[in-house]
């Protein structure tokens, strides 16, 4: 394997005695190496040599380098990592072993029982990555390298390995503000997941091309000339837009009604400066010369994002019409949102230590105290909500910053700050207004918690998911803490009033509550109810597993539904497209255990296994099983909504319904001794959309009850 294009790399920045290090690492991994060849054929020596390649584009340390040409030598070639340590080093064979444990961890997707292994290797990659962050730098180029050559494994393992790379490691390298590495695992893996989307992007990106770049050639002229006129020094450069953030961005565009034509930021160009004060001036220029988007206007110089990024980010009209997003950074900005904490790294040679360093990785220090106290389950969800979103940034009324993962409540901001404070909060004032404790904060919000002296302590809904109370896990454990303490006689009782609501609002029919219990891997019926009363099992998790074993669920269908009842999701013993139709009894839905009824006419007639009509059935041969195929349409739902009678409440609760995109197809109201019942008939797609829907409906004010009604009486036909 031919390293020269690796040696030309650091001679550039490395001291001669670092290089010749360099070149020892390489010849020991190549005589280690020797005759092994990868899947694709090609020599196994060019994996290590360009995950070396792609670190030294990081201008990395010489340590880092050797252990990267070195990282698969003791679990390939069986050679003792003490060989290692003899010849470099404590410190590279420290990063080789760090790096070789971190390859072991499994991220498998599986069973519920597998759940507590992936924890386990998530809370071993976190330790690895706190002691030296170099390990966590090799280990995301092996991957990068590992990702440009998966074309010679399975497919089944392609897109294994590529919804890994998407979960796990492209938004490590966001959190670390590793933009060169974030960008290209996330264009890769979308590559293999999603191949038709990948090249549909592509192509729209790829259309007008020539234009775009005219476009950006004249801009750039127009703009370096003015910035001349004002004495301000800076390198204008295009911007590209890669094909992963570009397909995100046109789901969110497709959700509010927009296209891809409405996607500013295609059109993009980015202005480097000296200086701080550069930025802002240059800034004035543009803002001078083309009308700007107030609405597209972000200061992330004064507020940085989490990872260190620093940029002012403007959008402008520009030739009347055409808009145009600007980035406007200093050289030191550029290479930290290129690199990330890569760029302040501590180990390199003659560089002075970063102060700062321990705060860029405080979220990192952070998550390592909580995992402690965290459950399996509450740890994975604390890495995809604290490590793995976006971040805002708010204030305390004293005006100290709190950093928070987007979509975050005045809730998590009160616990956040202490857990009595959440224990006992009533209420949020955000820049000085009331606001929901549901409400989503956003960048630069004030926030003040209202609290009781004297509480009850907290809410059980606020552990429930469909109401949006609390976002971070590390609210909702100590919520669940609380419930705990309390005593476990109430909790049984509290979860068997729960289990109770959830069964009879979902039309339910509960089995053997021992066998139930077993389902959630609870010894036994109280531990299970008393789970539920504190909260760790919730009602949308309770109705989704008694609706159906999890494998069973069917996907969401991805296209808009179309208003019909048509059944082609329905497969008669493995076969599809046979003559079926719903029953207008029981209205099963997707989620719902079904059975077929053979009519005489009629084709087969799909129920509810509770169905009375089923039960009841003398000719038990003609019932035949039936499963849910892939779901396309919307089903009927009937439900029942009984609450205290107030101007304003049917408005209220179809306004719920809308904002769930759900149709009604009818509806009818009676009021009787000061209750109002309403009877509706929804569209609705799937069981998990239903439940989260009743209990948005349970949580608007005055509602009493809510739920799915049955209307069993009909027979079954012939």
């Amino acid at each position: 394997m031919e390293a020269d294009p690796l040696f030309t790399k650091i001679k550039e920045y490395l001291p001669p005695e670092k290089v010749a290090l360099v070149k020892a690492a390489y010849e020991f991994a190549l005589n280690a190496h020797q005759g092994q060849v990868r899947r694709s054929g090609a020599p196994y020596l060019e994996h290590p040599v360009q995950t070396a390649i792609m670190l030294a584009d990081l201008q990395l340390d010489a340590a880092t380098l050797a252990a990267a040409l070195l990282h698969d030598v003791p679990e390939n070639c069986e050679i003792p990592l003490t060989d290692i340590e003899a010849k470099f080093g404590t410190e590279i064979a420290k990063l080789v072993d760090g790096t070789t444990k971190l390859s072991k961890l499994s991220w498998r997707r599986g069973e519920a029982s597998k759940r507590e292994s992936q924890a386990q290797n998530l809370r071993k990659m976190l330790i690895a990555i706190a002691e030296d962050l170099r390990v966590v730098f090799i280990k995301l180029a092996d991957r990068l390298h590992n990702m440009h050559t998966l074309g010679a494994l399975t497919p089944e393992k392609r897109r294994s390995i590529a919804q890994e790379t998407l979960e796990i490691y492209a938004p490590l390298a966001h959190r670390l503000g590793i933009w060169q590495l974030k960008w290209q695992l996330e264009d890769l893996a979308f590559r293999y997941l999603e191949p038709k989307q990948y090249h549909k992007v592509a192509r729209l990106i790829a259309t007008r091309r020539a234009e775009r770049e005219s476009f950006i050639a004249e801009i750039t002229q127009i703009l370096k000339r003015e910035l001349d006129k004002a004495g301000i020094e800076a390198d204008i450069i295009g911007r590209p837009k890669h094909i992963y953030s570009v397909y995100t961005k046109m789901n969110r565009y497709a959700a509010q009604g927009k296209d891809f034509s409405d996607i500013h930021d295609l059109l993009a160009i980015r202005v480097l400066v000296d200086t701080i004060p550069d930025c802002y001036k240059a800034l004035g220029v543009i803002h001078n010369l083309w009308h700007p988007l107030p609405e597209e206007f972000n200061d992330f110089i004064a507020n940085p994002k989490d990872n260190g990024y620093q940029s002012l980010h403007t959008t402008v009209l520009c030739q009347g019409t055409t808009p145009l997003e600007i980035q406007i950074r200093t050289y030191d900005m550029h290479r930290t949102a290129d690199f990330g904490i890569a760029a302040h790294w501590r180990y390199k040679e003659g560089a002075v230590q970063d102060t700062h360093f321990e705060d860029k990785i405080a979220w990192l220090r952070q998550l390592i105290e909580w995992q402690s106290e965290l459950g399996s389950e509450e740890f994975l969800e604390s890495l995809k909500t604290e490590v793995f979103i976006d971040q805002v940034f708010v204030y305390t009324p004293k005006g100290e910053i709190k950093a928070l993962p987007k979509g975050a409540t005045p809730l998590d901001f009160a616990y956040r700050i202490h857990t009595e404070l959440g224990h006992h909060c009533i209420g949020a004032k955000v820049n000085g207004k009331l606001v929901p404790l549901n409400y989503e904060l956003k960048n630069s919000d004030i926030v003040e918690v209202m609290t009781a002296k004297t509480g009850k302590g907290p809410s059980l809904d606020w552990l429930n998911p469909d109401l949006g109370f609390v976002k971070t896990s590390h609210a909702r454990e100590k919520i669940r803490q609380w419930f705990k303490k309390q005593e476990r006689t109430q909790n049984i009782e509290r979860g068997r009033q729960i289990l109770d609501r959830e069964l009879k609002r979902l039309g339910i029919t509960l089995p053997n509550i021992e066998e139930t219990a077993d389902l959630f891997n609870y010894e036994n019926a109280d531990d299970f109810l008393a789970a539920i009363g504190y909260g760790g099992i919730t009602p949308h998790q309770l109705a989704l597993k008694l609706a159906m074993e999890p494998e069973e669920i069917p996907p969401v269908a991805k296209a808009p539904p179309s208003r019909k009842t048509a059944t082609a999701g329905i497969e008669v013993l493995g076969v599809g497209d046979l003559l079926t139709r719903l029953a207008s009894c029981c209205q099963p839905l997707p989620g719902d255990p079904i059975i077929g009824y053979i009519t005489r006419s009629h084709g087969i007639t799909v129920h509810r296994k509770d169905c009375i009509n089923v039960i009841n059935v003398e000719d038990k041969s003609r019932l035949i099983e039936v499963a849910w195929g892939k779901v396309q349409d919307v089903y009927p739902v009937d439900i029942q909504v009984d609450a205290w009678d107030r101007v304003g409440l049917l408005r209220d609760i179809t306004t719920v319904i809308a904002e769930a995109k759900v149709n009604i197809a009818g509806m009818s109201t009676t009021y009787q001794n000061t209750v109002t019942s309403i009877f509706a008939t929804l569209e609705i797609t799937d069981m998990a959309q239903l439940t989260q829907l009743l209990s948005k409906i349970q949580a608007v004010r005055s509602v009493i009850n809510v739920t799915r009604n049955n209307q069993a009486k009909v027979s079954l036909g012939h």
